[in-house]
């Protein structure tokens, strides 16, 4: 993030950015920050989020399995993002982001994982927002063999868990550099770009929310009415005594969740809406973009819309909304609307032999949902006026709780002592 070398912060895509960035990356070579291994090695990284500790092997994965589908993506990617990606590849000739996929479980990688994983990590930190990073290096040459050849094998794709554009990217800078080098012969740096690969048991599979910026032209009855001819629409929750609605989360294939006008409903698919043999067409993200953002929306590319936009869901719905509420990067205007579709984790979609969906169980989102947000709203008060009181009413429409601190200033004067002061905000 080379933008907040600046003060004020730059803006990320802008030249003095892109500039900042290699200026950055060659300093860290240099100052040591940044070692070449002398050895081509495999890595075992690992990220612990509240209990749950997840391994995964980092390594170099090719552009032409991207370009023949040993490499499988399940999303639309952006082609602002992946142009914008792309020159940082460009720029730092190296991929510095790894892209993450998952593969197929396999007893023997299984089985290395474990037993690296009880060596001491070469890195072992937490970061300031509470995620744990662990990272070992694998430099045995019996140990790289094993790991050769099982992904060589038995591994027979990779699945883009997160990662599309970055991916996107790298496929696309290594074709323009193949394109400038007569005598490519597919063994060059550029064909390769950096994954950190998971086993499907490991991952924990979270939310991705679409927010959408406005209806169309259409009032929210009608928008309701509209998606009513396809699913069945209930309101979950709404605002109480001047709080906001609490969040609803799906909890079961083809139903979603949706925030609008300060409510979440929920939207279950119905019957005969989308094929159960079509290992594509049955996504809730292919019926959500056909029957919502395609039919009422008119959102038909989902990778040039600039209506549209996409936002994980690590923080929890309630976090969203929140942000959403203060108007944070999200939208333009009121009007906002956002689906989340219970997560799925599908290998393999062009092949209707194999397919796997696993539910979102809750436990991640919960977690960041249930948290408690405090706010502290602190000042003399002298007196507790009508102005101060519309700022709480706000307040508490948007925290849990709001803490009204009285503060004494001994070099002030005030009409009233402190206990009358609380008395006031108290009434």
């Amino acid at each position: 993030k080379p933008e907040i070398d600046f003060d004020p912060i730059a803006d990320e895509h802008s030249e003095e950015a892109y500039a900042k960035a290699v200026e950055n990356f060659k300093a860290w070579k240099e100052r040591g920050w940044l070692r070449q291994d002398g050895k081509e090695c495999y890595y075992l990284y690992a990220q612990t989020m509240g209990k749950r500790t997840q391994y995964g092997f980092v390594l170099c994965a090719h552009t032409d399995d991207y370009a023949s589908g040993v490499i499988k993506k399940h999303e639309l990617t952006r082609k602002d993002k992946e142009d914008d990606r792309m020159i940082h590849v460009r720029i730092q000739n190296a991929n510095i982001e790894p892209v993450f996929f998952a593969f197929r479980d396999d007893a023997e990688l299984d089985e290395i994982i474990r037993s690296v994983a009880a060596g001491k990590p070469e890195y072992d930190f937490v970061a300031e927002d509470g995620f744990g990073h662990h990272f070992w290096v694998i430099d045995d040459d019996a140990l790289i063999s094993r790991i050769s050849a099982a992904f060589n094998g038995r591994v027979d794709a990779f699945y883009v868990a997160d990662g599309h554009h970055r991916t996107a990217a790298a496929a696309r800078v290594g074709a323009e550099k193949k394109a400038q080098n007569p005598a490519h012969d597919g063994t060059e740096e550029y064909n390769w770009f950096m994954a950190v690969c998971f086993p499907q048991s490991q991952l924990k599979i979270i939310d991705y929310n679409r927010v959408v910026k406005d209806l169309a032209g259409l009032s929210e009855e009608e928008f309701l009415n509209a998606l009513g001819e396809d699913f069945e629409v209930k309101l979950e929750s709404k605002p109480r005594c001047g709080r906001p609605a609490k969040p609803w989360s799906p909890d079961a294939l083809h139903v979603f969740s949706m925030y609008l006008g300060g409510r979440w409903y929920s939207l279950k698919t119905r019957e005969g809406r989308y094929d159960d043999n079509d290992p594509v067409g049955v996504l809730d993200v292919t019926i959500l973009s056909n029957l919502v953002l395609d039919r009422i929306l008119g959102i038909k590319d989902l990778r040039t819309d600039r209506r549209i936009d996409f936002v994980g869901g690590i923080r929890g719905l309630g976090e969203l909304a929140l942000g959403m509420i203060f108007d944070l990067d999200l939208l333009d205007k009121d009007g906002v609307i956002v689906f989340e579709h219970g997560a799925e984790k599908t290998y393999e979609v062009s092949d209707s032999r194999y397919k796997q969906r696993t539910k979102k169980m809750g436990t991640v989102v919960a977690e960041f949902i249930s948290r408690k947000y405090v706010a502290l709203m602190a000042g003399s008060y002298d007196p507790f006026t009508k102005g101060h009181e519309a700022v709480l009413d706000e307040a508490l429409c948007q925290f849990d709780e709001v803490w009204v601190a009285c503060l004494v200033n001994p070099d002030k004067k005030y009409a009233f002592n402190p206990a009358q002061r609380l008395a006031i905000v108290n009434c």
